[in-house]
């Protein structure tokens, strides 16, 4: 299943807006309330998940290729959580000893990266839409910058709602899950613009 330039541009246009994977799939919603008080920490937190989903969704594409030929393919959500544990814990360490702010800014939310079924989704539906190597890094990329697109969208909006009097019964998570559900329906206006 190959393709050319401009669908590889197209694939990675409709994973970032069309099937966003927290605001269209609805996937690795944890993060997306922990850490989205704030832009800095909601900035942090998309780095740390654009460089752990490209990075584990290229080696998952090219472990499974040893998987399968060794035909062990049994074992590759094992493999694959265990690519994106040990990329989580390179991110955790650099995070710590290069931004201790940062670090205890996203608190418990960094290292359960590991376990943020966003992450995990990308490497799944990579080998379960049988992409290529091309397919694989323009899905992966694309979905990790639509991560970080909502991520930073929704921070900005509540940090901006943090200022703002709000009436107290939508004070704190019902201003979110407002804020969340709207977002979701400007995501989902893209819906028909890119088929792939």
């Amino acid at each position: 299943m190959s393709a050319n330039f401009g669908e590889l541009f197209a694939l990675m246009f409709s994973a970032m807006l069309v099937y966003n994977f927290l605001l269209s799939r609805f996937l690795g919603m944890c993060s997306f309330f922990g850490v989205s008080q704030k832009i800095d920490t909601a900035v942090g937190m998309s780095i740390a998940v654009i460089f752990v989903m490209v990075v584990s969704g290229l080696a998952a594409w090219i472990l499974n290729l040893l998987l399968v030929a060794w035909h062990i393919e049994f074992l590759q959500i094992l493999v694959f959580v265990l690519v994106i544990a040990a990329l989580v814990q390179f991110i955790e360490i650099f995070v710590k000893k290069t931004n201790p702010v940062l670090y205890n800014a996203l608190g418990i939310y960094l290292p359960l990266i590991t376990t943020n079924c966003a992450v995990l989704g990308v490497v799944l539906l990579n080998l379960n839409q049988n992409y290529d190597f091309l397919q694989t890094l323009f899905n992966t990329v694309g979905s990790a910058l639509g991560y970080a697109l909502a991520i930073i969208l929704f921070a900005s909006i509540r940090e901006r709602l943090s200022i703002d009097e709000l009436p107290p019964v939508f004070e704190g998570m019902p201003a979110a899950f407002i804020t969340a559900f709207v977002l979701s329906m400007g995501f989902m206006a893209f819906n028909g613009m890119i088929k792939v």
